[in-house]
Order: structure tokens, then sequence, then C-alpha cells
């Protein structure tokens, strides 16, 4: 309330400012000049009195007639057209105006009702968020359930079998490996986080950033999203050995806009998103999310366009002829493939890889791919909604 009482004292002090003069009548002025005139003249009898050019009874008479005829003209001027009316109604709409600015635009662009919070508080609080937020475990027992799996029963008894055996070997680096591949498999991300983090363990030193890079990825995912401390170890790890990794850089970025500091998730991901391939699933996540960042930052930041086919080019190709359609698609399908195989991609390329399979009449691969995509965005609602419209597009959505 104190807030208010304060915006509104200051503004109607600067609207007040501004109004008084249309509200203060002019004064009249002399705007006869032959005032000007016998004022003078009087002045030069004073002179011509004090320099004897003149007896005192001459000066007189010439005095008395001059204040007369000053009178007269005194009497005469008129104050302009106008001067005596005040422009009333110019001040009133010039304090609504005013009014209606001001507190329209703080409705608009700042927090109505937000607690007073300094920048020193602010940061503060921020860092206790930090410190203080949830570990990995708590986070994926919070986590929504992935979607079920359609696998064989076999295959998932198999599984369970190997997750009994594992722990007996906990130097079998081949098992914990095989466990983290077939858990990710069976969309369990948090067993696949456990599985990883044993296979590092088992390295050592040989541990390549590969391996750290899944693990955070796999943990990530298995928190529903959210950077745990223990994830922020990993990050730790990555950056001592890599300063400029991508992975990295990303979630270190997301945990700093998910704790209030969209500031540092804006320098980190600028860098990585101005530098790297639009591609790279981190950099396209942090693509999805920086506008959002900037604007809480209070940035203007305009994200680069991304360059690769589009939609339109994927849906055009149904247009033309089965050799025409087959050349255009084929070698872009095969390297599209290629690479999210290896380095993975957003949710916008999974989307036009399943459609230009559905395009090409192979219902199996558009099948594959879209089960595949399910499981890498599972965590993410706007990816899973890209996907889904894809799938129906190439008719593999079993709905």
């Amino acid at each position: 309330m104190i807030f208010w009482l304060v915006c509104a004292v200051m503004t109607l002090a600067v609207t007040a400012i501004m109004v008084m003069p249309l509200l203060r009548p002019k004064e009249i002025g002399d705007d006869n000049p032959d005032i000007a005139i016998y004022r003078a003249q009087l002045a030069e009898i004073d002179r011509d009195l004090e320099r004897q050019l003149l007896d005192a009874g001459e000066a007189e008479r010439a005095r008395t007639e001059v204040a007369r005829r000053l009178l007269a003209a005194n009497n005469a001027a008129k104050a302009p057209d106008g001067a005596t009316t005040p422009t009333r109604w110019l001040a009133f709409a010039i304090i609504a105006v005013m009014l209606a600015l001001g507190f329209g635009t703080y409705w608009s662009l700042g927090a109505p009702g937000y607690p007073d919070l300094p920048l020193q508080d602010r940061l503060a609080a921020s860092e206790e968020m930090r410190l203080n937020r949830p570990s990995q475990a708590a986070l994926e027992a919070a986590a929504p359930a992935p979607p079920a799996v359609d696998v064989p029963d076999d295959y998932r008894e198999a599984i369970d079998q190997l997750r009994i055996i594992a722990p007996t070997r906990p130097d079998d680096l081949e098992a914990w490996s095989r466990l983290a591949f077939h858990e990710v498999e069976l969309r369990n991300y948090a067993g696949a986080a456990d599985a990883q983090a044993q296979v590092n363990v088992i390295k050592g030193d040989a541990t390549e950033i590969a391996d750290l890079q899944r693990l955070l990825d796999l943990q990530v995912v298995a928190a529903g999203g959210f950077v745990s401390p223990e994830a922020e170890e990993v990050i730790r790890q990555l950056l001592d050995q890599d300063d400029d990794n991508v992975a990295a850089r990303y979630y270190l970025g997301a945990l700093y806009n998910q704790t209030d500091r969209p500031d540092l998730a804006l320098r980190l991901w600028r860098v990585i998103i101005e530098t790297g391939d639009p591609n790279n699933f981190h950099i396209a996540s942090a693509r999805a999310q920086v506008s959002d960042a900037a604007y809480r930052a209070g940035v203007e930041y305009a994200v680069p366009e991304a360059r690769g086919p589009s939609f339109e080019q994927m849906d055009a190709a149904s247009d033309m002829s089965a050799e025409d359609r087959q050349a255009m698609i084929g070698g872009m399908v095969s390297g599209l493939a290629n690479r999210l195989a290896t380095e993975g991609g957003p949710a916008q390329d999974w989307a036009r890889l399943i459609r230009a399979y559905g395009v090409l009449g192979d219902q199996d691969a558009a099948r594959t791919v879209w089960t595949e995509a399910q499981q890498v965005f599972v965590s993410s609602m706007r990816g899973m909604e890209i996907l889904t419209n894809a799938a129906r597009d190439a008719g593999v959505l079993d709905e």
C-alpha cells in the first residue's frame, strides 16, 4: 500500500508542475507604447531640474502634465485576448493522460503486488534456492512416470534377471553397460542413471567425456528435467575436462534458470546458441528456452535462425513423382537418420525424419523412429506435441 501511495504522490507532483502554468492567468503587461515614453519624460524632467535647466515651477507643471498623460495611457492599456482565461480543459486532459500512462505502463511492464525485493536479497534468495534444492533421489520420486513401453515378456524377464546379477558383479563393466542401455529401452531412466554411474566408477580415470555426458542426460531426464546437486557435480566434472562442453553449459544454464538467475542462464546459452550446431540436442533445448530467460532477465534477445529443411519442404515432396521424391528425400533421410543416431537433435528434426519415412511409405521405419523419439523427449511436453503431430501425419500414431 505504501508503494502505491508513494507512486501516486510522485505522479501527482510531476503532473502539477506541468499543469500549473496552464491554470495561472497571464499577467497584463505594458502593451501601450506611450506608457514607456511618458515614464522616460518624467525621468528627463527630474534630470533637467537637477542640472538647473528648469526652475521648480516649470518642472512641477511639466511633471503634472506628463503624469496626467501617463495615467490616461495606463487606463487605456488592455490585456491580450484570452489572457485571463486559464486552459483548464487542457490541464485536466494532461492529468488524465499522465495518470493513465504512468499506472498503465507499470501494470503492463511492472509486477503489481510483488513485494519489494532489493537486488542483493534476490541474489541471496537465488543462492539459497540453489543450495537447498531437492536431491536426485527426491526429484526422481516426484518426477512423473514415463509412458509405458510395450516389450515382450521374455525381454522384460531377462532385464529383471540382469538387475539381480549386475549388483553381484560390481566390477563387471559389460553387465552394467548392458543394464544402463536396457533400462533406457524400458524407460526406467532412474535405473539407467544408477547403472551408468556404476559404469563410470568401474572405468575410473578412463571415464570419457561421453560417459559423463550420458550420465548427466540420464540424471536430468530421471529428475523430470530438473538439475539436482548430484547432476551439478557431473557438470563440474565435465567443465574441468572441457570448459566449452556444450552439454555441461546447457545444463548449468538450466540450473541457473531454475533457481531464478535467468541472467546467468542467458549468458551461458547465448554462447552455445551462437557458436554451435543448432541441430545439437542441447543447443536446440537452449534455443527453446532462451527467449523466456532473456525476457525474465530484462534483455532483448533475438534467437538466431536455425538452418535445415522445413516441414513445408517435406510436405511438398508428396506432390512429386515417385522417382523425384525418392531422389530428393533419400539422401536427406539417410544423413538425418545417421546424425540423430550419433549426435541426437531437437524434436523438430526427429519429426522431420518421421514425416520423411511417412512420405516414402516406410511405415516400419517411421514407427521405429517415433518409438525412439518418445524415449528421448518423454520429459518435454512441447517435444512430445511436435512428435505426436508428426507421427499422426506419417500414419503411425496408435490412437
